[in-house]
């Protein structure tokens, strides 16, 4: 569950590289569009691994267990909707004629891979949500078995007793 919360945390994080980045190269709502999603594509670059990497640390030690929240899913899910439905008209916009870029094939590569980023990032975040929906909790499935398994007896034992002593 750590790995998962930090992959979406790490998703989530390319964002903080946007106002490091230099400006648009050009006038105009679509040059800046392109440059948001370039700089969401670096910082992603940088911070996912670390993210999984950390994740996958915390999820041999043991330490972050329980599963993320519904806020989480419904925050990455946004999220890439967003990065999505931005990146496939600055994709349209590069390979219209005439081109919106002076490399059109580099700045379709890039705007790509920022809708598939906002692809993943939409299937993380309906994983978080499926999960939280299941109900499934690690921690909390050995504490909420019921019956005679609870006490460490088999169900089906019973056992036995002398006549004549009370209980």
């Amino acid at each position: 569950m750590a790995m998962l919360r930090l992959l979406a945390i790490g998703l989530l994080s390319g964002l903080v590289v946007v106002p490091f980045w230099s400006g648009p190269r050009g006038d105009g709502f679509e040059h800046a569009r392109f440059a948001v999603l370039t700089a969401l594509g670096m910082g992603q670059f940088l911070t996912v691994p670390v993210a999984l990497v950390l994740g996958f640390v915390l999820a041999v030690m043991g330490w972050w267990t329980r599963p993320p929240g519904h806020v989480l899913g419904a925050i990455t899910t946004a999220f890439g909707v967003i990065v999505a439905t931005q990146a496939r008209p600055a994709m349209d916009w590069i390979d219209g004629r005439p081109s919106g870029l002076g490399d059109p094939d580099g700045e379709s590569v890039i705007a790509f891979l920022a809708f598939a980023s906002g692809v993943v990032t939409i299937l993380v975040g309906l994983f978080i949500i499926l999960i939280r929906w299941s109900g499934y909790e690690p921690q909390a499935t050995p504490g909420r078995q019921r019956g005679p398994r609870r006490y460490g007896r088999k169900s089906g034992r019973r056992v036995p007793r002398a006549e004549g002593h009370s209980p």
